[in-house]
């Protein structure tokens, strides 16, 4: 039976680190988020990023736009959100409406502020094998559940499926800069279950059921970062767990594995901007 990479359990102890050094500071982070619209699920997750900032003493500043707000509009406050030195760390939460041009909102954020680490500057250092301000959430808070496990990566088959700007891509470079072996896999790749039964280390992040334990290589490591609502309103990921479980070493849930490791990451982003903006050291 796999053992459980328990995403709740590291937030927690990550959080508790990061509040007493934010306790140290004579002056505290700051994270501006900007919401646009009436997603339920963004205004859910800007609301928990919010709570969480707030426990750990971080100046935490949402700014909410009705869904017909203009792309001049937003590229104007983040504009000045770049300017003040009160605000370290700014977040666009996506999905942004359709007439916005979502690549133009996040490239306007200084790459300084960047939390989510999706510039094109810091996403260009990623690729380029150089250090990124910070890097991008969900991969790093991966990074840091397969570390807290000791799961080595060197020299292991690594397969992404899905090849979103928000994880799988990142994902796979950052798992190539561990000198794993990377396989990434899409909508369009053929034979995806053979490729993923080649796979030491799994990381799927699609957002529907898709995997079955007769995919799995033995004693797998699997990382689940799909996430959505069954026909019964039960949430649910991409691997069929309780099956996958008798086949995996080890196995992250839904809910309680990826995503409060993201979170976890977006306020140590949230730190790290902050240490670099006043030169001092993050020890993160």
């Amino acid at each position: 039976m796999a053992q459980i990479l328990d995403g709740k359990k590291l937030r927690d102890e990550i959080l508790e680190e990061l509040k007493v050094k934010i306790d140290t500071f004579e002056k505290k982070p700051s994270l501006c988020v900007i919401l646009v619209g009436n997603n339920d699920a963004s205004a859910i997750y800007v609301n928990n990023k919010k709570k969480t900032a707030e426990k750990l003493g971080i100046n935490s500043l949402v700014l909410t736009y009705p869904h017909d707000v203009t792309e001049e509009e937003l590229l104007a406050k983040i504009q000045e959100l770049n300017d003040d030195d009160n605000v370290n760390a700014i977040l666009v939460q996506l999905p942004l409406p359709g007439h916005i041009d979502s690549k133009k909102i996040t490239n306007a954020i200084s790459p300084l502020k960047d939390v989510d680490g999706f510039t094109a500057e810091n996403f260009g250092k990623l690729f380029a094998g150089q250090k990124p301000y910070v890097y991008p959430c969900t991969p790093k808070g991966i990074l840091l559940l397969l570390d807290k496990y000791n799961i080595e990566l060197d020299g292991k088959h690594a397969v992404v499926v899905g090849r979103s700007n928000i994880v799988g891509k990142p994902m796979a470079m950052m798992l190539l800069n561990r000198n794993a072996t990377v396989t990434v896999c899409h909508s369009h790749t053929k034979n995806l279950a053979d490729i993923i039964k080649t796979a030491d280390v799994l990381v799927s992040a699609v957002g529907e059921k898709l995997i079955e334990d007769n995919m799995l290589k033995p004693n797998c490591v699997v990382i689940d970062v799909g996430i959505y609502k069954d026909s019964s309103g039960k949430t649910r990921g991409d691997v069929d767990f309780e099956a996958a479980s008798k086949v995996a070493s080890f196995i992250s849930p839904v809910p309680g594995g990826v995503g409060p490791m993201t979170i976890a990451s977006l306020m140590l982003n949230t730190v790290e901007l902050f240490c670099l903006q006043n030169k001092r050291s993050s020890g993160t």
